[in-house]
């Protein structure tokens, strides 16, 4: 699952120029009976089944091994904290993450507790696996390490990026059926365009989106 995502363009430029390392592990392959059994009957009884600590801990261990950097093992569940792009800036300050993608009706509880030192979710919804959030969050991280995007003021002008959302983008044609580009873009005025960018993500986070700026200190430039 993991293979598509990160084998083409940015993202795949951004690893084999050696700004990022992708490792992807089967907790499978750290069981030891002949099934490789990961999965077990949750006590209690119950529907569904329950991942086993011990794949999952070996294979964590595992992850680990080699690593001179703390280690952040983040756990994907629909009770962790609600990812959003102040969570994506601060995981990428750090430098070596560990994604524990659940699966069937979840994990372990003693991985929670003892394991994982940081657990995210990416909505209030269910997924039937951990492994396209973890997609998400890692897409969200990498675009903001130096270097992986084309230019820097990609992932500053994005929405959610300064708690807003972005203003609108054109290009050519000038004229599509009858729909013009804004004439204030067209100016070559940059202080202009600059304050008509601002005006317009604030409008658009207002329209869309006004709990964004709720809390958030708005600062009016130019």
């Amino acid at each position: 699952m993991f293979e598509a995502p990160f084998s083409f363009g940015i993202f795949k430029r951004a690893i084999d120029n050696g700004l990022v390392e992708l490792k992807v592990r089967n907790i499978r392959d750290h069981t030891h009976d002949k099934h490789h059994t990961a999965d077990d009957a949750p006590y209690g009884g119950g529907a569904g089944m329950v991942l086993k600590p011990g794949p999952i801990f070996e294979a964590v261990e595992a992850a680990k091994e080699g690593g001179e950097e703390e280690t952040d093992v983040i756990l994907l569940t629909p009770q962790g904290r609600v990812f959003n792009q102040q969570v994506a800036q601060e995981l990428a300050q750090k430098q070596h993450l560990v994604f524990i993608c659940g699966h069937y009706e979840g994990e372990d509880e003693r991985v929670r507790e003892h394991l994982a030192t940081d657990e995210i979710s990416i909505g209030d919804y269910v997924l039937t696996g951990g492994e396209l959030p973890a997609m998400v969050v890692i897409d969200a991280v990498l675009r903001l390490i130096p270097g992986v995007l084309g230019s820097e003021d990609s992932a500053r002008e994005d929405s959610h990026a300064e708690g807003l959302l972005e203003y609108p983008q054109y290009t050519r044609p000038e004229d599509f059926r009858g729909w013009k580009v804004p004439e204030v873009l067209l100016s070559g005025d940059h202080a202009k365009i600059a304050r008509w960018r601002r005006e317009q993500s604030l409008r658009r986070t207002l329209e869309r989106r006004p709990e964004l700026l709720k809390g958030n200190r708005v600062e009016g430039r130019g």
